[in-house]
């Protein structure tokens, strides 16, 4: 059997100490639902179909009376009435009548069947068939898709369109979806300085911070940019202890080490358990992650290509277990 790759065993380890389903619910809208993830199986509170119906035009009929009809025995129904769709019942079809339907007719119990239209020939108020039909021919029953008190979408799964009209189909409006993990996102470094400043030579223009905030909100975040904070170590342990009191998450970008000093890897050691102090890997000592009463926090490089595949390898999943969904992890 081969050994986990460092990669693994660091999201292992990491992810082994996020809470699952850590965020509460909420109570939203289905057309707010989309992409949300959804937080306790829903349940089915009724059926689908709730009742039977037609599912082709036609003609009701007593499946028994059919079994003797041929091309040269067929035989004669008396049409006595109709059902459209809409209509709240449908009448006892009795010995030698039919009732016409349409798609979507209610329909009763029993040992009926559905000629087709084109299966059947009209002469005014009479139609005759020539073969046999099967029981509950072209009839779809209540229940058949969805039964009441099933589970129809499991917790953890993100909703989709299709999950949509599903919730809908069985008269929803509401779903019960996880809470957005709040993810504060800090850039760390003298040198950096906010994107949207003018340049000044031996400065780094914060890009980190913009990225990391679209790639909280595609994982499912609500990301706050917390701006960036200077290498002063004592002030920057006070501001993540405070925004701990706010967030559910914290992501940092660069400032691995300071004048020979771990800084990140001491900062997370000060305020909670330090997990991941660097992963042998390419790149991968600035990885490094923690955690504080059950809020994650990821640091990743501050060179931007290397900081988002930190995030995605990291960041993502810890969010994705916060919020209890079920995915597999990234592994490059």
């Amino acid at each position: 059997m081969s050994e986990k790759s460092p990669l693994i065993e660091a999201q292992d380890l990491f992810l082994k100490a996020v809470p699952n389903r850590q965020m509460p619910a909420e109570h939203i809208t289905i057309n707010k639902a989309l992409q949300r993830t959804l937080h306790t199986d829903f349940i089915a509170p009724e059926d689908a179909p709730p009742y039977h119906r037609a599912i082709v035009e036609g003609f009701l009929v007593n499946t028994a009376e059919t079994q003797d009809a041929s091309e040269k025995n067929p035989v004669n129904f008396n049409v006595v009435g109709s059902v459209a769709p809409g209509d709240a019942q449908c009448p006892d079809v009795g010995a030698g009548e039919a009732i016409e339907l349409q798609t979507g007719s209610i329909l009763p119990d029993g040992p009926i069947s559905i000629v087709r239209m084109w299966e059947a020939k009209r002469d005014g108020n009479n139609v005759s068939i020539s073969r046999p039909f099967p029981p509950r021919f072209f009839i779809e029953d209540q229940g058949c898709d969805i039964k009441k008190g099933d589970t129809i979408i499991s917790a953890g799964t993100v909703l989709t369109p299709q999950h949509i009209g599903t919730i809908a189909s069985v008269g929803q409006s509401e779903v019960a979806v996880a809470k957005q993990p709040r993810v504060s996102v800090f850039a760390s470094g003298d040198e950096v300085t906010p994107h949207t400043a003018p340049f000044k030579p031996g400065m780094i223009r914060d890009c980190n911070s913009p990225m990391l905030a679209a790639a909280i909100n595609a994982a499912g975040g609500l990301p706050t940019l917390e701006g960036i904070m200077g290498d002063n170590f004592d002030t920057f342990v006070t501001v993540v202890k405070n925004a701990l009191e706010q967030t559910d998450m914290i992501v940092i970008s660069g400032g691995t080490a300071v004048g020979g000093r771990n800084f990140i890897s001491d900062l997370i050691s000060a305020v909670g358990e330090l997990l991941v102090d660097g992963v042998p890997m390419r790149s991968g000592r600035p990885l490094i992650m923690g955690i504080i009463n059950g809020k994650p926090i990821v640091a990743v490089a501050g060179h931007p290509p290397e900081a988002l595949r930190g995030f995605q390898l990291f960041g993502a999943p810890a969010i994705v277990k916060l919020m209890g969904q079920t995915a597999e992890l990234p592994t490059d």
